[in-house]
């Protein structure tokens, strides 16, 4: 296998999963980064809550199911 082919596969593949939902690789990342960014802070509030109960009782809930719904709408276009 030559380097040109080698190296076209791995770019068409690095980029295929971003453009099979509409978006440019920046985009995409831009996404992702939000999006773990959100699932870091989530996880943040439930140790929180898991060590001091009544800290954040619904915030890790909550901001799992408003991302589950952004990726709804996401999936649905």
């Amino acid at each position: 296998m030559n380097d040109k082919y080698r190296e076209a596969s791995f770019f068409q593949r690095f980029s295929n999963h971003p453009a099979s939902v509409g978006e440019s690789y920046f985009e995409h990342m831009r996404f992702a980064c939000w999006f773990s960014l959100q699932l870091l802070v989530a996880g943040g509030a439930a140790l929180v809550h898991a060590i001091i109960p009544p800290l954040f009782e619904h915030t890790a809930g909550n901001r799992v199911r408003r991302l589950f719904n952004t990726i709804e709408k996401r999936d649905s276009h």
